[in-house]
């Protein structure tokens, strides 16, 4: 009787339970109130009665295996009651804690069940209690032990969602273990779902040992996990200021971002972006926590946490981004002006002193200039292309712009002109601040002739300065910089231009200024009486005019004009034995060469010498020269100003020996250029520059003749399967590893080649065979070597066979490319098959070099994709497909793919009974540049493999060996007592090569018994003269 009652007490309790569960599934608002009904239940009912009660009503929760939104609120309800027991009322606190510590024991056991959604729900409960558990909650550590190993296996998990609860549930204890830290970011790499990623980067703790896997996560193929890192790196990882040598954390400690390459690698990633919530998450961490929190809103002091003169373009991307979202406002009582002060020495003049501008606040103005002179631009143009309202609204915004940047530049172009010189004097460390305050004057007003001559005198100084040089141990004298552009800096050169274009703005203006400053300077040069310095200087003066002119005719009645430029100053200059003058000539010589409408004849004579004869670095610089009027003009007006006329179309490179030629070489250009691929390794580069190598210059050089050789018609076309075979071969030689640059530039080039145009896919095709000839070893006049060395070079070729087909295979980006190819088999994948068909089919050397060669070519003919329209290339490759089952037939799984090959073939053949006419075959072959044909047989069937025979070879007669007594008695015990085997009998099994090369140690025992017994049967076969007849050996045989 009390058994009943107590059971129906526990049905009703268990319906209490139940009924307040499926309330809390209706709606989140309800959780409270049914908490407290649930917590009042609890108090009021026995602890062992309401456990079974509380786990009964929660079972149907672990057979559910969707999450809804009902399910999920239900888990919530659990977790929230489970975390909140306070054990007041009728039980204890200990007994409360009891009912929590079973409660993880029982899904503990759950998590460790073979049924998937229990396995699920026990995970998601933990960890939802886990993460809702107050810090004060009392479990023993034999609980949490428990609770942590089993977390830990169910990170391996094959079910993502259970693998995702498992990380959550350990998150809380990452900071305390390290072995958890250690798990996270062993999974993190192997980790194939991006919803398990982002949860293991959102629990790892910051730490010098997480912050690498963080940042590394930044480039995650899921916008879910980029975006994830940068959570994390906001919250967790605070920025770090860096101030005499020291490093002083802002905000925590160990997981500060102290390096200056994380903070502007973090920002390049994000800012650029792909996905808008990612850069969303990355400009709000710059904004709130990087700039509002840790600078106080000042972007001057944010920059100081970048190396800005070594990140120009980071800093620029930061402060246009915090401009664009208003973040950063400028007041009128901040400017420039507060830099410049001006002392009253008497009424009539007065002298500005300067205040040197640090180089943060010298990128922030500039920024802040140029943007607000953007706004006031297009605001103005917004007023100009409406009318009304609107377009005053629009002029009054524009008129508010244009008067803050008024008030935030100097007030005179004198200030602004005492200003950079200040900087200037102030030594190299300023040159960054000068170069972005000559930026900065391009944004003034030179309308005034006053402040346009001023300005003018300015930059007439600049011009005159003499470039920086140094002395090396030898005593030669080197220039400082890049020894190329004015004042040594590509952007300083640059900044130059755009203030001079900005103050002589006149048509002409600019080009009269400049050569008269060329022609004051050049005066010791055409003299021969310069020296190092000088020749330099006045070079580098050559090269901005030449940088920023449209053409030679806009220097006709100028203090200097073009022929003087070039027979007075850059011949001689390339003749000068200092090598930074050589240099510096030839690359001017090509850039005057462009400007040309035709090459001069001493012009190209010069750069061939350079080339020949030249240093490494001169003759790198000569290459490049050369390659540049070859895309600008064709090679045909390089020959033809050497005197070289050909009318017979060039179908490949002649062997050049540049040592053989003097200076009336008269060499086409593009054999001398080839040539550079065969110089001595010694000429091959620098120590100080491999990039500048001469390899790698003619690989860039001829990559972009190749781009760019459909928009030039005297490039011979024949020449691109010849320049696309030498680039391939480079990319994948030992020799190119060390030229990070020209790898680089190649792999983009592969994967846009083939993309443009279906003549590229035909060049890619016509290639093939030979890209395999020139890197089969033991072959074509291809060494060999060790057996290590030939299987790393076969791997190689067919590594590079693979990539060809990838490019057949890369779609065309336009589709009028395939509208126009026509009828061009010779740029499809079929064409490709019919070559390798031939080659393998031509192929008759029997060495293991030649077989592993056809078997190689088969494999790759096995990966190409066929079209039903393509009928004739369809049943030619049907016709030769027994043919190539021959040459590999000792390959099975070649073979086997082969036939199925063939299979395919028929199924898209159309008229599989029929077969193609030999004219037929010969056209379509002539089609793809295959003269001659070749000779198959169509009818050929390749041999039926026959199986090997069990009967054992006879040998040669052998002595009788006496048999000793053990034999026999081991021979009796191991066959049950027969002492005797019969012969014939062990002839009948049939062996298989499976059974002879995989023997356990029974099929050892049986071998040594059937080798006994085959030594009785040899010696009767050696005296039965019937079997010596059928087997055809002799003793000379065996």
């Amino acid at each position: 009787m009390a058994e009943a009652t107590e059971s129906v007490a526990e049905q009703r309790l268990s319906g209490e339970i139940r009924r307040i569960i499926d309330e809390s599934r209706q709606s989140q608002a309800l959780h409270n109130r049914k908490l407290k009904e649930l917590v009042s239940l609890h108090r009021s009912s026995p602890s062992d009665l309401f456990f079974e009660a509380f786990v009964g009503a929660l079972a149907p929760l672990f057979d559910f295996p969707r999450r809804t939104i009902s399910a999920e609120r239900a888990v919530r309800f659990v977790a929230s009651f489970a975390s909140i027991v306070d054990g007041s009322g009728s039980g204890t606190v200990d007994t409360e804690i009891s009912f929590l510590e079973l409660f993880l024991r029982l899904l503990l056991s759950g998590a460790c069940s073979a049924h998937r959604p229990a396995r699920f729900r026990s995970c998601q409960i933990i960890s939802e209690i886990i993460i809702r558990l107050p810090d004060d909650a009392e479990v023993s550590d034999e609980v949490w032990d428990d609770v942590i190993e089993g977390m830990k296996v169910r990170v391996g998990d094959k079910i993502p969602g259970i693998r995702v609860f498992a990380v959550r549930a350990l998150a809380r204890f990452a900071d305390d273990e390290s072995d958890i830290v250690d798990l996270f970011l062993e999974a993190l790499p192997r980790e194939q779902n991006a919803d398990v990623r982002k949860t293991i980067i959102l629990s790892l703790p910051p730490s010098s040992a997480t912050l690498e896997a963080i940042v590394e996560a930044t480039l995650d193929v899921s916008g879910l996990v980029r975006r994830a890192a940068y959570c994390v790196l906001a919250s967790k990882f605070p920025l770090q200021a860096l101030r005499s040598s020291e490093s002083i954390a802002l905000r925590g400690g160990e997981g500060a971002l102290s390096s200056i390459k994380h903070r502007t690698t973090l920002l390049k990633r994000g800012l650029k972006d792909r996905s808008s919530p990612v850069a969303k998450e990355c400009v709000r961490m710059l904004k709130e926590e990087w700039l509002l929190k840790c600078c106080g809103g000042d972007p001057v002091a944010l920059l100081k946490f970048f190396d800005i003169e070594t990140y120009e373009s980071i800093g620029e991307a930061v402060l246009e981004t915090l401009l664009n979202d208003g973040v950063v406002h400028i007041q009128e009582s901040q400017s420039i002006r507060e830099y410049i002060s001006s002392e009253n020495t008497s009424e009539a003049e007065s002298t500005p002193t300067v205040q040197l501008i640090s180089p943060e606040a010298a990128l922030y103005w500039k920024v802040v200039c140029k943007h607000l002179h953007a706004e006031a631009q297009a605001k103005g143009t917004d007023a100009a292309t409406t009318t009304g309202t609107e377009a005053a609204l629009y002029a009054s915004e524009a008129s508010d712009k244009n008067d803050l940047l008024e008030g935030v530049l100097p007030g005179s172009i004198s200030d602004y002109v005492a200003l950079v010189k200040a900087h200037l004097s102030a030594g190299p460390n300023y040159h960054f601040v000068s170069r972005q305050l000559l930026l900065l004057g391009t944004l003034l007003d030179f309308s005034d002739s006053n402040n346009r001559k001023t300005a003018s005198a300015f930059l007439r100084d600049l011009l005159l300065v003499p470039p920086e040089s140094e002395t090396d141990e030898l005593g030669n004298e080197i220039s400082v910089g890049d020894g190329l552009t004015l004042g040594g800096d590509r952007e300083w050169a640059r900044a130059m231009s755009e203030l001079a274009k900005k103050v002589h703005a006149s048509t002409g203006e600019f080009e009269v200024v400049l050569t008269g400053v060329i022609e004051d300077r050049a005066r010791p040069c055409r003299e021969r009486t310069a020296s190092f310095t000088e020749w330099m200087h006045c070079l580098s003066l050559i090269g901005f005019l030449l940088e920023n002119i449209d053409g030679l005719w806009m220097l006709r009645g100028k203090a200097i004009g073009a022929s003087e430029l070039l027979n007075s100053l850059l011949l001689p200059a390339a003749k000068q034995t200092a090598m930074d003058v050589q240099r510096a000539a030839v690359r001017y010589l090509g850039l005057f060469g462009i400007l040309e409408k035709r090459p001069s004849s001493e012009l190209v004579r010069q750069l061939y010498q350079s080339f020949i004869k030249g240093s490494p670095p001169v003759c790198a610089m000569a290459c490049k020269a050369l390659l540049d009027l070859v895309t600008w003009h064709g090679p045909n007006e390089l020959n033809r100003a050497i005197g070289l006329h050909s009318e017979v179309t060039k179908t490949s490179f002649s062997l050049v020996d540049t040592s053989d030629y003097g200076e009336d070489a008269c060499i086409d250009v593009l054999d001398l250029l080839y040539s550079g691929f065969s110089r001595d390794k010694l000429e091959l580069g620098t120590e100080d520059d491999v990039e500048e190598s001469i390899v790698a210059v003619l690989g860039e050089g001829f990559a972009k003749l190749l781009l760019l050789s459909e928009n030039c018609a005297s490039f011979p076309v024949e020449l691109r399967p010849v320049i696309l075979l030498k680039l391939i071969t480079l990319y994948f030689s030992e020799e190119s590893e060390e030229l990070q640059r020209l790898r680089q530039c190649l792999s983009v080039f592969f994967e846009h080649f083939p993309a443009l145009s279906c003549d590229n896919k035909r060049t890619v095709s016509c290639a093939f065979i030979p890209v395999m000839r020139s890197m089969w070893p033991g072959m074509f006049g291809n060494i060999g070597g060790s057996s290590v060395v030939v299987s790393k070079l076969r791997k190689r070729a067919a590594l590079a066979a693979r990539f060809m087909i990838q490019m057949m295979q890369t779609p065309l980006l336009s589709k009028d490319n395939e509208e126009h190819s026509g009828d061009g088999l010779d740029c499809m994948e079929e064409g490709l098959a019919i070559r390798i068909a031939v080659e393998v089919a031509s192929c008759q050397e029997k060495t293991a070099a030649a077989k592993a060669y056809i078997s190689a070519l088969c494999k790759m003919l096995i990966i190409l994709q066929f079209k039903a329209s393509e009928q004739k290339a369809i049943k030619c490759l049907r016709g030769m497909i027994n043919v190539l089952i021959c040459r590999v037939y000792s390959d099975r799984d070649v073979v086997r793919d082969l036939t199925k090959m063939s299979t395919v073939l028929k199924t898209l053949d159309e008229c599989p009974t029929e077969d193609m006419l030999d004219e037929e075959v010969i056209a379509l072959l002539e089609k793809l540049g295959i003269q001659g044909g070749i000779q198959w047989d169509n009818n050929v069937v390749p041999p039926t493999p026959v199986p090997p025979s069990a009967k054992a070879p006879p040998s040669r007669a052998r002595p009788r060996r006496r048999r000793h007594s053990s034999e026999d008695e081991d021979s009796d015990t191991n066959n049950g007592g027969t002492s005797n085997l019969d012969a014939p009998s062990i002839n009948q099994v049939t062996v298989t090569p499976s059974l002879t090369s995989m023997r356990s140690q029974r099929a050892s025992k049986t071998a040594a018994l059937t080798k006994i017994a085959a030594e009785t049967a040899f010696q009767s076969l050696d005296s039965d003269d019937d079997l010596d007849a059928q087997s055809g050996l002799t003793d000379e045989d065996s």
